[in-house]
């Protein structure tokens, strides 16, 4: 079976990922907390914290879990924010559950699996990230609410569909 390189490659009804994790935002005014990847799915690559759930474990207690592990600090105030569906031509399928915290207990501290960064939200460093995260990150930290599909040759994006909603205010 050849790989897939298109989004209309793929049976969309019937995918199932291999994993499912988590990226939580952590913001402070106009900062957001990111890290470098020491290990894993993308590593030297900049992101957010997060992680593959464990068994049993629901999405938001896995991105809590995740950011106190990776750089040492208790997120609150979160939002879900979308979900982004990744297949890699090597067969390999992710999906990932994004959430935003409005604030956080503790001081980021480097653990052996990440270096925790702050950057100002119109500085992100994209050039240091997975391609997708230039589409859809804005759109998450201005409030919105994503949904992706993504297709990956390695680092390289080779198709995408993303659609968004905006958040009702309180």
């Amino acid at each position: 079976m050849r790989a897939p390189s298109r989004l209309t490659d793929i049976d969309w009804e019937a995918w199932r990922p291999h994993d499912t994790a988590t990226l939580l935002f952590v913001l402070d005014g106009d900062r957001v907390l990111l890290i470098r990847k020491k290990r894993g799915l993308g590593a030297g690559k900049i992101n957010a914290p997060g992680g593959r759930l464990e068994p049993d474990e629901t999405p938001l207690a896995a991105a809590v879990r995740e950011v106190e592990e990776e750089v040492c600090v208790t997120p609150f105030e979160i939002e879900a924010r979308g979900t982004l569906r990744f297949e890699f031509v090597d067969g390999y399928r992710l999906q990932a559950h994004v959430f935003v915290a409005g604030g956080y207990r503790g001081e980021p501290t480097e653990t052996d699996e990440a270096v925790p960064l702050w950057f100002a939200r119109s500085e992100l460093p994209f050039s240091e990230m997975w391609a997708d995260d230039a589409l859809w990150l804005p759109r998450v930290l201005g409030g919105e609410i994503v949904s992706g599909r993504f297709i990956f040759d390695g680092d390289a994006m080779l198709d995408h569909e993303l659609t968004s909603a905006t958040v009702a205010p309180p």
